[in-house]
């Protein structure tokens, strides 16, 4: 079984004293995709970002103990800054529940973690095992309008989209479904997590209710904020307009010495709301 690695990215731009920024990404488990926000962020952090493998088949649990393991090694005495995005963000759950105190700050975008509750969900989930190659290979296409707001990211992008989900083998893709039908939020007790949160929630999410979410985890949260995205699809972060680093500046969620820096709020977003 393979473990997952932590690529670094913009290290070498950086004094080591800054915060850590560390990105878990969606399905495609290559974050290859956050290269558009990444740029407006490395001012501000050392932004690093979660690989795993293809052929990786850890459970969650094994999941959470390398990557609490990683950041501990990489990270030092420099505050963390996790943040998953849909498959990411179940499992920076599960890490911050296995290490409450790891993380200075927690960000949650578009959270998967209602995908149990839907039952074509599981359907999907069960048949991506079993359906034939050519057929998992064009679902790809086919699926990408319930993925994304397809009229708000750029041409590059959605090729970029469609790479990294083609990209992802058959059985990668069905063994991450299966632990995403696994995934439950009761047995992680988040009312340990002192660290305050941002819940960035996608209002034009096709493929999962991506508010009802985030204000579900913010009840169970002690110090949770969310960011309502009103045009938004579920891949929020490749749109056009959507810029975390402004987002995390309008929530006063960038380093102290960060805080009194200008920035422009994202394009077209309303005001963040207060759970």
């Amino acid at each position: 079984m393979s473990k997952p690695a932590l690529l670094k990215l913009y290290a070498a731009d950086h004094p080591p004293q800054r915060p850590m920024f560390v990105y878990l990404p969606g399905m495609d488990g290559s974050g290859e995709l956050f290269g558009l926000q990444s740029t407006g962020l490395k001012s501000h952090f050392d932004i690093r970002c979660l690989v795993i493998p293809g052929d990786d088949r850890s459970s969650w649990e094994s999941l959470a103990l390398q990557v609490v393991q990683l950041i501990r090694r990489e990270a030092g005495t420099a505050p963390v800054y996790l943040c998953g995005e849909s498959f990411g963000a179940c499992l920076a759950l599960r890490v911050v529940a296995l290490a409450p105190a790891l993380a200075s700050h927690l960000i949650l975008i578009n959270s998967a973690s209602s995908f149990h509750r839907f039952p074509w969900l599981q359907w999907v989930a069960n048949l991506t095992a079993w359906i034939a190659p050519p057929l998992y290979k064009s679902s790809a296409v086919t699926s990408l309008p319930m993925l994304a707001n397809l009229s708000r990211i750029d041409a590059a992008n959605r090729q970029a989209l469609l790479r990294a989900m083609g990209a992802v083998s058959q059985d990668s893709a069905a063994w991450r479904l299966m632990l995403l039908s696994q995934f439950r939020l009761e047995p992680l007790r988040l009312q340990r997590i002192t660290a305050p949160t941002l819940l960035v929630a996608s209002l034009g999410d096709r493929l999962l209710p991506s508010l009802e979410e985030a204000q579900r985890l913010a009840a169970l949260f002690p110090n949770p904020r969310i960011y309502p995205l009103p045009h938004s699809g579920h891949a929020s972060l490749l749109e056009d307009g959507v810029n975390l680093g402004a987002i995390l500046a309008a929530v006063d969620f960038l380093p102290h010495r960060d805080r009194d820096r200008p920035s422009l709020a994202p394009e077209g977003h309303h005001a963040p709301l207060a759970s």
